[in-house]
């Protein structure tokens, strides 16, 4: 038996349908009484709409979260969060909004109740990527973890289906690295696999019958397993790669997670058998698998479609290598500037 350390899991989680109506309890239970909520533009509407359900526990709103979480959006929102005078935060929307509120209660020492409406599954971590001056950093702390996640499966039945596609796949990213982390455990290994298997189910049958519940509820689950899986192991290069691609260059996140997946754990399969599981949920092979469950499913599929340049590529490379980090295969430059390429044409892997 290899030894292991399981750090056990420390987000508190409702799951269900129409547990949005739950936050105001939630966020009582945590001690907070002034809530201020956060949302991107788009999600204004909602936002306004959850502060009037929390009454006088609601601070006001804050509807300027932004993709990759800018460290001046940031400090905007900190400056909103001292005027209304909350004490908490709560935040209704995709990464961008979670990000925010986990930048904000990190430097404010507040609790965050999180209520992700995609299925990006950045909620359940302690992971925080914000952008400055052109570049993404990364870093984790026990402070960036929400206090409490509420999974309402009801609010993503209008989350339309190209988004919904590139968010499971995003979350499925997570999954992928947990299975072949240097502290991967045998928990978080079989929430790995079981998030793969349900979201491997349930996307086929999304773009027929986008608002079925069952549909629906299967995807938001597998993104809680995700999450919480990658939120208690290091990340590695599928991460990194994203980050500097996302961050370095502004493309869209979940996008650019989606595209990148197929060769990066197509290139890491070749130096782990932690990846075999994933190619017998697969037909046989991990990256043509998991290429071909995001063309089934109608994700994009190469990085040139988001606007990236071929000479972007050669940046991108020198980039991502400025930090060392562990990851199950070595690589040079010369086979993150190839695995780049192969994504930039969208090219099946064939591992």
């Amino acid at each position: 038996m290899t030894p292991f350390v399981f750090p056990g899991i420390l987000t508190r989680v409702v799951f269900g349908r129409g547990t949005l109506a739950q936050t105001g309890d939630e966020v009582a239970r945590l001690g907070g009484k002034r809530a201020l909520v956060l949302t991107t533009p788009p999600q204004a509407e909602d936002g306004a709409a959850l502060a009037d359900r929390l009454g006088d526990m609601a601070a006001g709103t804050f509807t300027e979260a932004a993709m990759h979480t800018p460290v001046e959006v940031t400090a905007r929102a900190i400056a909103a969060f001292d005027a209304a005078g909350a004490d908490c935060v709560v935040s209704l929307g995709g990464g961008s909004t979670i990000g925010l509120g986990k930048a904000i209660a990190t430097r404010k020492g507040c609790d965050h109740v999180a209520i992700p409406t995609t299925y990006a599954g950045s909620e359940m971590t302690d992971i925080l990527g914000e952008t400055e001056g052109g570049e993404k950093t990364t870093r984790r702390d026990a402070s960036i973890r929400p206090e409490t996640v509420i999974y309402d499966v009801d609010l993503t039945l209008g989350l339309p289906v190209e988004l919904s596609v590139k968010s499971a796949l995003n979350a499925s990213a997570h999954a992928i690295e947990a299975l072949y982390a240097p502290d991967a455990n045998p928990v978080t290994s079989l929430m790995s696999l079981e998030a793969l298997r349900a979201i491997r189910d349930a996307l086929p049958g999304l773009r027929t019958a986008p608002k079925d519940p069952e549909i629906r509820g299967q995807l938001l689950y597998g993104a809680w397993l995700c999450s919480t899986a990658l939120g208690y192991v290091a990340m590695s290069l599928h991460h990194k790669l994203a980050h500097v691609v996302g961050g370095s260059f502004d493309m869209p996140h979940a996008d650019t997670h989606a595209i990148l997946l197929p060769h990066t754990a197509g290139f890491n399969a070749g130096g782990t058998d932690a990846l075999d599981p994933v190619a017998d949920l697969l037909g046989g092979s991990v990256g043509g698998g998991l290429w071909d469950l995001a063309r089934d499913a109608g994700a994009p599929l190469r990085l040139a479609d988001l606007g990236l340049t071929e000479a972007d590529l050669d940046r991108a490379s020198e980039i991502a290598l400025k930090n060392k980090y562990e990851n199950p295969r070595p690589f040079d430059r010369e086979d993150i500037r190839g695995l780049l390429q192969a994504a930039w044409e969208g090219r099946r892997p064939a591992a």
